[in-house]
């Protein structure tokens, strides 16, 4: 079977003289008819407990429904192509678009050949319902492909496979890829075993010796994982022999070869489903070695294209920069729970291993707030990959809820997440960004190493409620002058007078940059500042931080209020650090001046 018939050529049939039952069955009542029967016999026999609900064995053509399964492509680049723009085409644009339908694709799985054979590319995606593949939700991805797409997947010789799914068995302490970090799944082997029977009798002989047999010995090799069992899809509408396709995954370290595989092939059942059920089988051996999200994050392949190869999509949400490290960006979107559209920026160090920094920005500021602090992190720190977004109530579409600072942390995690990020190195955030790091750092230690929170307090107020409230009003008001008065106003109020006086280009700019916020945006995002108090719980930190501050931040005011709440965090406080010259935004107003305060922490 699986790995032992797959060593077979094609298989002579001796034992095809008579019809099966299901063929006389056809003959007579038809396809629909006889799977029907060949259904209710072959759930008779099925131990339950093994088996996923499919559609019936028999090689019918009746309508998916809700059948779990498989998209499965082997994919083999033709001479000429190369294999940075294969990957990074595949990683950045192909697969994270299918992992934006969760409600059809519930990951997507790279794997290399180790077996010396071709094609030497494999992707798999589970399928929630193969139904989903014929409507247009899927349809029209391959319909409406991108002019970049085109032009790579014409080079790449493709075989793409329907399957649905059969039978399923794991390990009790089975992790799927896409739960656990690339470092835990690299280099998890899979064995893929393709069956041609004899037809529906064959078909229904090996599945049964699968669940009555094969199944629990090969769970009995070192390293085991994972066994499911295939058959092509009802949706492929073909007449072609029965398909049966096996995968098996196992762990880095596993005992393929041992006396448990021999022992599992060589059983009197196995060796008569080879001889009589098996027209051929062909075996495939790999290793994983990318697990795709729903977000593009592959800035190593990125990296060793010229900027000739840079990307847009359509709709401009997504953009590749390519160049040298250092130069390759990444520019795209999350959707958090609740549908908000987050944009993102990914770039600095291209190795999927290098530590990640990331910033959370003031309210009513862009990411392009950090632009110069990043050009200055980049060459003082090239091991580190940078990751910037813009946060709740930025722009259009924001959910008209209520911000809260568990949102706004949560709203990172889902970045994370999707950029299949394990745990930040570092993170900086500033004012809203700031109380966002604080309540980043107290609900998911697990993701950070350590945290610069600045300009901000540990608590609001009534006063400070109010005052939001009246911003709200003027943003709302064309007879106040609208966002852009608000603008004005806020940008006198953040920064230190000498900024003001001898920067005002920079000021300028970030006038504009408050005035294109979303007005709706403010009004919800801003929300997240009204009534909130993380006193209580700083003493619960458990990740190493420090806190900075703009010295003409609030006229002095917010210094001594952020030197009252330090000796509070974790247990035995943190650090505060004040910038010179600096007001609300240090990192703006002064890069420089804020990367030398906080850089040796970093």
């Amino acid at each position: 079977m699986p790995l032992a018939m797959a060593r077979l050529k094609t298989i002579p049939s001796n034992n095809r003289t008579r019809p099966s039952l299901f063929e006389i069955v056809y003959s007579i009542q038809g396809e629909e008819r006889a799977s029907t029967l060949l259904n209710i016999f072959l759930t008779s026999i099925r131990p339950p407990a093994l088996l996923v609900p499919t559609n019936p064995l028999s090689r019918n053509r009746l309508p998916a429904m809700s059948t779990p399964g498989m998209l499965y492509v082997t994919m083999q680049p033709k001479p000429g192509l190369s294999l940075d723009q294969f990957h990074e085409w595949y990683n950045n644009e192909h697969g994270p678009t299918r992992l934006r339908l969760p409600q059809i694709f519930t990951n997507g799985l790279r794997y290399r050949a180790t077996d010396a054979l071709e094609p030497t590319f494999l992707a798999v995606y589970d399928v929630t319902s193969m139904s989903h593949l014929t409507t247009p939700t899927y349809t029209t991805l391959r319909e409406n492909r991108s002019a970049r797409e085109a032009e790579t997947i014409g080079q790449v010789d493709v075989v793409r496979s329907f399957l649905d799914l059969v039978l399923s068995r794991q390990a009790p302490d089975f992790v799927p890829p896409e739960g656990l970090s690339d470092t835990d799944t690299k280099g998890r082997v899979l064995v893929s075993v393709d069956m041609t029977t004899f037809g529906a009798e064959s078909e229904s002989d090996i599945i049964s010796w699968f669940k009555e047999e094969y199944l629990e010995m090969i769970s009995k090799i070192p390293g085991w994982l994972r066994t499911r069992l295939y058959r092509t899809s009802t949706i492929e509408g073909g007449s072609g022999a029965p398909n049966l396709l096996t995968l098996i995954e196992f762990a880095k370290e596993n005992g393929l070869g041992g006396p448990e595989q021999v022992a599992a092939e060589a059983t009197p059942r196995a060796l008569k489903n080879v001889r009589e059920s098996i027209k051929k089988s062909n075996i495939r051996n790999y290793e994983l070695f990318y697990v795709f999200g729903p977000a593009p994050r592959d800035l190593a392949h990125l990296s060793a294209l010229p900027p000739a190869r840079s990307f847009s999509t359509a709709d401009g949400k997504t953009r590749t920069e390519a160049g040298e490290p250092g130069v390759a960006a990444i520019v795209s979107h999350v959707t958090a729970a609740d549908g908000l559209n987050i944009p993102y920026r990914l770039e600095g160090n291209p190795s999927p291993t290098a530590p990640i920094v990331a910033f959370c920005n003031s309210l009513l500021t862009s990411f392009h707030m950090w632009d110069e602090l990043v050009s200055i992190v980049k060459v003082q720190r090239p091991d580190l990959r940078i990751l910037r977004y813009d946060t709740r109530g930025r722009h259009t579409g924001t959910p008209e809820t209520p911000a809260t600072l568990t949102m706004l942390a949560d709203d990172l995690a889902s970045v994370l997440k999707a950029l299949r990020i394990p745990r930040l190195h570092a993170l900086i955030g500033v004012s809203m960004g700031g109380a966002t790091t604080l309540e980043f750092a107290l609900r998911y230690p697990e993701l950070l190493g350590r945290f610069v929170a600045c300009d901000c307090n540990a608590t609001s107020s009534a006063a400070n409620t109010a005052a939001w409230k009246e911003r709200i009003a003027m943003a709302e008001s064309p007879e106040a002058g609208g966002i852009g008065a608000l603008a004005g106003l806020t940008v006198s109020r953040w920064f230190h007078p000498d900024t003001m006086t001898n920067k005002a280009a920079l000021a300028s700019g970030m006038t504009d940059m408050v005035a294109a916020n979303d007005v709706g945006g403010f009004r919800y995002s801003c929300q997240a500042l009204w009534d909130y108090d993380l006193k209580p719980r700083l003493p619960e930190c458990k990740v190493p931080g420090l806190l900075a501050v703009g010295d003409g931040d609030g006229k002095g005011a917010l210094v001594k209020a952020m030197d009252g709440f330090k000796g509070l965090v974790g247990k035995g406080g943190v650090e505060l650090r004040v910038v010179p010259g600096t007001g609300h935004l240090p990192m703006f107003e002064n890069a420089a001046a804020f990367w030398s305060s906080v850089e040796d922490f970093i």
